[in-house]
């Protein structure tokens, strides 16, 4: 991920905290939240001269990038908790 996507990745999470940040992301439906960060996705089409549905894919893509980054790391740092300890089996098999 480039600094610049980071950025927009960024805005678009800080825009969405703001506007969903009372709604449960496991009970709403995707496609409403995509249509709540519209607007914003709007303001960044126009900046960067492309289309709204350019941004929706992209964005799609970089969280899922961002997701898969966050569990790797939440992974690891169980895997670093678990080594040197015979005793107990790893914390995700208990």
């Amino acid at each position: 991920m480039t600094d610049e996507q980071k950025k927009m990745l960024d805005r678009i999470n800080k825009y969405a905290e703001e506007v969903l940040g009372d709604i449960d992301p496991q009970k709403t439906r995707v496609s409403i939240q995509l249509e709540a960060l519209k607007p914003i996705m709007n303001v960044i089409a126009k900046e960067q001269g492309k289309e709204v549905t350019d941004i929706f894919i992209e964005y799609m893509d970089l969280a899922s990038e961002a997701s898969v980054a966050s569990d790797n790391k939440m992974r690891e740092a169980l895997k670093d908790l678990n080594e040197g300890d015979d005793s107990n089996p790893p914390l995700l098999y208990r």
